[in-house]
């Protein structure tokens, strides 16, 4: 056991300031479970009524209502003793644990759902304090150990009640520990929004740009558009198979077993190994090892795309910087010809809405999702007249793309920073003036 440091002493919630003390939940708050199933009727339901909260309507410390999860005003009159009020906190009874979420003044009399049960705090303690404790890692930890029920942990009034928790001497304490992660909380909420707001302009741009609704400076050889089978296109743009501008025709990957990553044998890139944004996901990799896999490397300017299964149409443009990377049995490898199409144009055509169209109806024409080789040749894209034009579009959406890692990486940063201070805050190792 490490020495415990001056100023703080060993409890059974872990090391804290000697000033701060280890309480029962139930010394501080109160509790009400959530009604009866049966109290709830099919006819009490509305849309557009009374949000009822369960836990799936309990995301991320905040209250989602579902439409569909709504009753009457007629019907939560008479179940008044379960309406939230502002100030309460309200926490998920079943399933995964750590689901709370504080009730503002926004959310007054909506209704404590069946799986859910109301904490009313006394004057001791703050209850957006109370919230954060006990949404953090040691408390969910505890109250799975406390918990009872076997195939689904149930937490009832009991197990809350006894709930040791670290306190601080002072409500202020509390509350400005709170103030703290809320104001971490509104970090990464204004950069989330920052970051859909950018992924929605590059999405509208993609749609322009490689459409050609929008040209780029310097690119203006003809005036007009024609309809064509992909919509309209300038009139100096072309709809050409993707087959006759590649260099080779699409081929199938290898079915091999996975092994544990080893850095002595090539990365197996699987279908499970591209995200929706077509990266490689680096956390999930693994190992080939076989003695033909040299032949399924996959080269610089080279894309695989997803041919079966609910991920069809999935796609992914080879980046030397992720390694050697061997493509699975499921992917389809193209390999355009740079002469007639640069790789990153076609892999940002992929991302569009046209593109999609054009898989949903290609992918269903049999029971199991599916694009074989032979279809992805056949694969419209619009194409300016010049490598060039092509070029500049991709740049352009390049440099977004450059911006959106940016704030992606700004966004995992305050998301980690904000773990290390509800680990820091909550248990007083960190003690705010």
């Amino acid at each position: 056991m490490s020495e415990v440091r001056r100023g703080y002493k060993q409890t059974e919630v872990g090391v804290i300031p000697e000033d701060w003390e280890v309480d029962k939940l139930g010394t501080h708050a109160s509790f009400k479970t959530g009604p009866f199933g049966s109290t709830l009727h099919k006819s009490d339901y509305t849309d557009g009524g009374i949000p009822v909260i369960n836990p799936m309507q309990i995301v991320d410390g905040k209250l989602c209502p579902t439409a569909s999860m709504a009753i009457s005003e007629d019907a939560a009159r008479k179940l008044a003793e379960f309406r939230l009020a502002a100030g309460n906190v309200v926490i998920g009874r079943r399933g995964d644990m750590g689901r709370c979420a504080y009730v503002g003044q926004g959310q007054d009399g909506w209704l404590c759902g069946t799986g859910s049960m109301i904490l009313r705090t006394r004057p001791t303690l703050d209850a957006r304090f109370i919230q954060r404790v006990l949404s953090s890692p040691q408390t969910i930890a505890a109250i799975e150990n406390a918990s009872v029920g076997s195939t689904m942990i149930n937490l009832n009034q009991s197990t809350l009640s006894n709930l040791p928790i670290p306190l601080p001497p002072t409500r202020a304490e509390q509350e400005t520990i709170a103030e703290a992660l809320s104001d971490a909380d509104a970090l990464i909420e204004s950069l989330e929004q920052l970051l859909t707001k950018k992924c929605q302009i590059k999405q509208g741009a993609m749609q322009e740009l490689l459409t050609g609704k929008k040209r780029l400076p310097g690119f203006h050889s003809k005036p007009g558009y024609k309809r064509t089978e992909v919509g309209m296109i300038p009139e100096d743009w072309e709809v050409l198979p993707l087959g006759r501008r590649l260099l080779k025709t699409p081929s199938y990957g290898i079915n091999a077993p996975a092994i544990p990553f080893d850095s002595r044998f090539p990365t197996y890139l699987r279908i499970t190994d591209i995200t929706e944004e077509g990266r490689f996901a680096e956390a999930t990799k693994a190992s080939v090892d076989h003695p033909s896999s040299v032949a399924y490397l996959l080269e610089q300017g080279d894309l695989v795309f997803a041919r079966t299964g609910a991920s069809v149409g999935k796609s992914y443009l080879y980046d030397p910087d992720d390694g050697q990377l061997v493509f699975a049995g499921f992917l389809i490898r193209v390999t355009p010809d740079p002469e007639k199409l640069i790789p990153a144009f076609l892999a940002y055509f992929v991302q569009t809405r046209s593109y999609w169209n054009w898989v949903k109806v290609n992918s269903m024409r049999s029971g199991q999702p599916g694009i074989n080789g032979r279809e992805y040749a056949s694969l419209p894209i619009p194409l300016p007249p010049t490598l060039a034009e092509q070029t500049a579009i991709a740049s352009v959406l390049s440099d977004m793309d450059s911006g959106l890692s940016v704030l992606e990486n700004k966004l995992t940063k305050a998301q980690h920073l904000k773990q290390g201070m509800m680990q820091e805050l909550l248990t007083g190792r960190t003690r705010l003036v």
